[in-house]
């Protein structure tokens, strides 16, 4: 059985905080792929330290990259000493997407057998676009004929690259995927994208800025990249992780009062930066002062009615505060939640209703009209974003218990003590 965490209640009680968000998820990762193919070593400066990018972390040493981890008063470091790519190794991507997809074209580059595998949800999430691709580009894997995990890639030590196509549509992370290990191919890498919208278009963009601070050459039309050029180490600061900041942000408007996001940048393709544009027009207060982001609420909250699309991750704790706005909000553009740690949309309307709302719910999108909530347990499904909703929700509805609380050292492994911070 699952723990069971009692979610602080608040109520009406102003909240009055400053908070520094950890590192970035999707920023550590990239940047240690990125780090792990170039030709010289890199530092990275305030990293995430997370279950996700430990696995990624222990992924990239299994296939001999040298990478050490030091912390400081001050600063928290990675060194990343790339080497020679070998197997045989075993990678255990848990539950993270990232892992599972940015770590199959590297295999590929290393010499040898590698077996891919983590837990249970690791089996039913989408890869298989990407496994087909890799295939077309010459790559042997060993899939059971499932096109998923569990697999094992069959590394010559090169892909050549050239021309390939991916449909991206279920996940933007098959793309990037294929544009993060471009530099190493011998010919460079020319993608097309096949498939309806792309899903998460700031991740993209993401990968894009980053390959060209690792010294990558990358041009971008209609659907169709190309990377060319080598990657060379370098020393870089993580950006906080913005959507990380999203339950803490959305406190402040439930209970009222103000809040400080430390070194929020002022220009970032990171997801979360659009919580300003969103949590504006739900009822806060957002500006920057010199120390970072001040968010301001009033304990009244309104509904949305939003195409979350590219920026999905936001959706659990936006649905939260949904659920206690003061009228109907409406989440479009979602469908491919579906498909990440569990099915978000048929979690999130099956929560929220067993606490007493209403939701409706079609392929793609949230109907959310706010009712009275009751106590109960929000079972997060080990989805790390669920359970930051539950939170949410614990501090205007008494007795909420979020199961397995846990499982937000995913991307936030300081979770609860962070909580406890925001509310003292």
């Amino acid at each position: 059985m699952m723990s069971q965490w009692q979610a602080p209640f608040r109520g009406d009680k102003p909240i009055s905080a400053t908070l520094t968000i950890p590192g970035s998820k999707s920023v550590t990762n990239r940047a240690l792929v990125l780090a792990a193919l170039a030709k010289t070593p890199s530092t990275l400066i305030r990293p995430l330290h997370s279950r996700d990018t430990e696995l990624m972390i222990k992924a990239l040493k299994a296939l001999g990259v040298e990478i050490s981890v030091a912390s400081s008063e001050s600063d928290a470091t990675i060194q990343v000493n790339p080497k020679k790519l070998i197997g045989p190794a075993a990678i255990d991507v848990g539950n993270a997407g990232t892992v599972m997809r940015f770590l199959l074209p590297v295999a590929a580059l290393a010499q040898g057998l590698i077996h891919f595998d983590g837990d249970p949800r690791s089996h039913e999430r989408p890869v298989g676009p990407l496994i087909k691709a890799l295939i077309d580009l010459g790559v042997s894997i060993e899939h059971g004929g499932r096109f998923a995990l569990p697999l094992t890639i069959n590394g010559s030590g090169e892909i050549t690259g050239g021309a390939v196509e991916v449909d991206a549509s279920n996940s933007s992370q098959f793309l990037s995927a294929l544009l993060l290990s471009a530099p190493a191919m011998s010919n460079g890498l020319e993608v097309r994208h096949v498939g309806e919208r792309l899903p998460s278009l700031p991740h993209i963009e993401m990968t894009i800025n980053l390959l060209e601070a690792f010294g990558a050459e990358v041009s971008y039309k209609e659907n169709l990249w190309k990377v060319t050029g080598s990657l060379t180490g370098k020393t870089m600061i993580i950006e906080p992780d913005l959507s990380n900041a999203a339950p803490f942000m959305a406190a402040v408007m439930v209970c009222g009062g103000e809040l400080i996001i430390r070194d929020w940048p002022l220009k970032t393709n990171q997801p979360g930066d659009r919580l300003r544009e969103i949590f504006t027009k739900m009822g806060a207060t957002i500006d920057f002062v010199e120390s970072g982001l001040r968010i301001k609420g009033n304990g009244v909250v309104h509904g949305v009615d939003i195409d979350l699309h590219d920026e999905g991750e936001l959706t659990p704790v936006i649905a939260a505060l949904a659920a206690l706005a003061d009228s109907p909000s409406n989440l479009t553009g979602i469908g491919h939640l579906r498909l990440h740690e569990t099915d978000r949309l048929t979690a999130l309307k099956t929560e929220l209703e067993l606490l007493g709302g209403k939701v409706t719910e079609s392929p793609d999108s949230l109907l959310i009209e706010p009712r009275p909530l009751h106590s109960g347990i929000f079972h997060t499904y080990e989805d790390h974003r669920l359970a930051t909703a539950g939170a949410l929700l614990g501090l205007k509805v008494p007795g909420i218990e979020v199961e397995n609380i846990e499982t937000t050292r995913k991307t936030l492994p300081n979770f609860v003590e962070l909580w406890s911070t925001l509310l003292r």
